[in-house]
């Protein structure tokens, strides 16, 4: 079994591309705070890279921003390619099966809001702490 839950916050804007064959594929960053403090008492974050296809990459792309809360659920995924230096290198990735949008943009209407939950609901977003925006790294 390989399923992966998420909740953060976006560390940078959607990138939205289109492949050679026509697909929408969204890459983002999502910062996941850790549970427990490190030594000094602050708490540290995971920045975890997240890939969406087609029509849910789509919705990420118009809907989320730098800074947005979000929970993903999706598969770990890790790949390698051969860097322009010849050296091989390794990615890991969560590849997106479910995104919500766990806060709401000020704007927001009730028919974007029921947009953003593609397909599924997440998981209950009150089981993870929030982070004070004073302490994430962007």
């Amino acid at each position: 079994m390989n399923k992966v839950i998420l909740i953060g916050n976006l560390a940078n804007d959607v990138e939205l591309r289109t492949t050679q064959n026509g697909k929408f594929v969204a890459q983002f960053r999502l910062a996941v705070q850790r549970k427990f403090a490190n030594q000094q008492g602050k708490r540290e974050a995971d920045f975890i890279n997240i890939i969406a296809w087609d029509k849910l990459g789509e919705t990420c792309a118009k809907y989320l921003a730098k800074g947005r809360k979000a929970a993903i659920v999706g598969s770990l995924q890790t790949r390698d390619y051969t860097a322009q230096d010849g050296s091989k290198r390794y990615v890991t990735e969560v590849v997106a099966a479910e995104v919500e949008f766990v806060d709401t943009k000020p704007q927001a209407t009730n028919e974007q809001s029921a947009i953003a939950h593609h397909p599924q609901t997440a998981p209950d977003a009150q089981d993870e702490q929030d982070v004070p925006d004073d302490e994430l790294p962007f």
